[in-house]
């Protein structure tokens, strides 16, 4: 599905660099390189605050709990996502509600905001899911009606802008805090886990920094009981140079989702992702609408083509979240587009003789 090692060999040479500087200098945890990167990945986003972290998960959870969402709170979400997002709030004690998706970008309905929204309903967190930004206007404005936080999970988007109130703005930048994963198969991936918060509020950012020092701000003098989650110096040093691409890495992504959509836009049978010029594509994913989506991949996969299906049961049908007592249909949209998923391969090193080889087997599947 990603190409990490040919990506690997095209900047071979400033990553070895990278890792031997950190090597040399002994410095493994925090350090002028986790300085140094969160610096310029702030830079980038044009947010003045980021606390990098040791994973995806522990981002979301760090900036609930920054946010001192509990016991009682409820936190709406959208079913179709990875489990992290809802996980997170049970792991601060509070209560997930979820919400159905857009049937066209796969993020959540804004539509059902209000509905969802009760007395002890404190945050909202949008899922710019496969890289397709959520509709941050209405969110926010939803949000601020009913004085709600707003929590970006970016883990599948990092690099991709919005419009917001008319201007560009790089998704993570709108909420009141953000939080991402480098998870190597990300646009911007380390070589192991990783993460960040991000945020425009200070004192946000500062509760971050102490919940994921083990609740301190100078060493051994703990203010919270915390948590202990760091980015190492060698991910980031990695993830400086890989910062310097992202761009590059975003429009070859977009490139390729144009040459699939000019080769499968005919097909009858499947639904082509949004083609945004604001999308990342992170994933590809297409709907296959006549029941075949299994056997699709099954004879992808004996014609060498990997593919994955994200996500295969919305969560609230996921046993970890029976305690909720969801009934089937609940969410008729995320359960339907569960059954029809699936995402072909979309990475920086797809050439155009790869994705040709890709849509050729699809249009052979359906020919026959």
């Amino acid at each position: 599905m990603v190409d990490l090692h040919n990506q690997y060999l095209a900047i071979k040479s400033e990553v070895d660099e990278a890792i031997q500087r950190v090597i040399n200098s002994s410095q493994f945890i925090r350090g002028p390189e986790v300085e140094a990167f969160e610096k310029e990945l702030g830079d980038y986003l044009g947010i003045p605050y980021i606390v990098s972290c040791a994973n995806g998960t522990d981002a979301l959870m760090i900036a609930l709990r920054a946010l001192e969402i509990q016991p009682g709170d409820e936190v709406i979400v959208p079913t179709f996502t990875f489990i992290a997002t809802a996980e997170v709030v049970t792991l601060v004690g509070a209560t997930p509600v979820f919400a159905d998706i857009d049937p066209h970008t796969f993020n959540i309905d804004t539509r059902q905001l209000e509905s969802l929204i009760t007395p002890r309903t404190r945050a909202i967190i949008p899922v710019h899911l496969f890289g397709m930004p959520a509709n941050m206007d209405f969110i926010m404005q939803i949000a601020d009606k009913y004085h709600l936080y707003v929590i970006e999970d970016v883990a599948q988007a990092l690099g991709a802008s919005c419009l917001y109130k008319g201007q560009l703005q790089k998704v993570g930048t709108i909420g009141h805090i953000a939080a991402t994963s480098f998870f190597p198969s990300k646009n911007l991936g380390c070589f192991g886990d990783g993460g960040a918060i991000f945020t425009r509020d200070e004192n946000l950012a500062r509760k971050a920094r102490i919940i994921s020092n083990h609740g301190a701000e100078n060493k051994y003098y703990h203010l919270i009981q915390g948590v202990n989650s760091r980015l190492d110096a060698l991910q980031a040093a990695i993830l400086r140079v890989k910062l310097r691409h992202l761009d590059d890495y975003i429009d070859k992504r977009r490139k390729a989702a144009i040459q699939y959509h000019s080769l499968l836009s005919q097909m009858n049978t499947v639904v082509l992702p949004e083609l945004s010029p604001f999308h990342s594509f992170n994933q590809y994913t297409l709907k296959i609408e006549n029941g075949q989506r299994d056997q699709l991949q099954n004879y992808l996969r004996e014609h060498k083509i990997p593919t994955a299906i994200y996500y295969p049961l919305p969560l609230h049908l996921q046993p970890a979240f029976s305690y909720l007592s969801y009934s089937m249909n609940a969410f008729p949209v995320a359960e339907t587009i569960s059954r029809q998923v699936i995402s072909l391969p979309m990475h920086t090193e797809l050439d155009e003789t790869q994705i040709t080889y890709i849509a050729e087997k699809i249009k052979a599947f359906f020919s026959r």
